[in-house]
């Protein structure tokens, strides 16, 4: 049995490896950093056009469709502190429903008005809980809508809830951010514009002290 001695590298052949090895590497750095650069691109091209489009108004609004929405029951109750996630008017129009401790019930657009994410409900924070919407911070009043923290330019749009003597929360129409629930039940059953916010305003002066 021979023992062959390990041939030495011939002259030269290390310092071609070597080179071709760094050339290797360098060209795989530079595609991982072309890709890197073009992901970042796309995600903040992304978000720079899907905030355009929000604030022109491109994308659905909540509770636009052809013709008034009809009423929809979402619960057969709703206790005090809790909170419901519904559909409503139609299949892309998420909502929630919020009763408060003290028995008032409020609905809303579960879509941030910021970037459209989907808002939450948060029952522990402050005296009566919050509408939390975790992309961005904004935080919205649970008894009105408004906004109260964060980057979000408009209230939440209600979808207005009526309570039945049999303890079922049923939908019954939307409105859209600082629209008032007669003018928008006015709107939606197909009235001028302009004579329903007329027939809003009595009431809206009749709650001022």
């Amino acid at each position: 049995m021979s023992v062959i001695d390990p041939q030495p590298p011939a002259p030269g052949s290390t310092d071609a490896a070597q080179a071709a090895l760094h050339d290797r590497i360098a060209a795989d750095s530079l595609t991982t950093r072309r890709d890197y650069l073009r992901i970042v691109a796309t995600v903040s091209g992304g978000l720079a056009v899907g905030g355009v489009a929000v604030a022109s108004g491109i994308l659905h609004r909540h509770g636009d469709g052809e013709g008034p929405p009809e009423p929809k029951r979402i619960a057969d109750r709703i206790a005090p502190g809790e909170s419901l996630a519904f559909r409503y008017p139609g299949a892309e129009d998420r909502a929630i429903a919020v009763r408060m401790d003290d028995g008032t019930l409020a609905g809303y657009s579960a879509v941030c008005t910021h970037l459209a994410c989907a808002v939450l409900w948060r029952k522990d924070r402050g005296d009566e809980g919050e509408l939390y919407c975790p992309c961005h911070e904004g935080v919205f009043d649970a008894r009105t809508g408004a906004v109260t923290a964060g980057p979000p330019p408009r209230a939440l749009p209600k979808v207005l809830l009526q309570e039945r003597e049999d303890g079922s929360v049923w939908a019954v129409g939307t409105a859209r951010s600082g629209e008032d629930a007669r003018e928008a039940l006015c709107r939606q059953q197909g009235g001028d514009a302009a004579l329903c916010r007329n027939a809003a305003a009595p009431a809206e002066r009749s709650d001022r002290p």
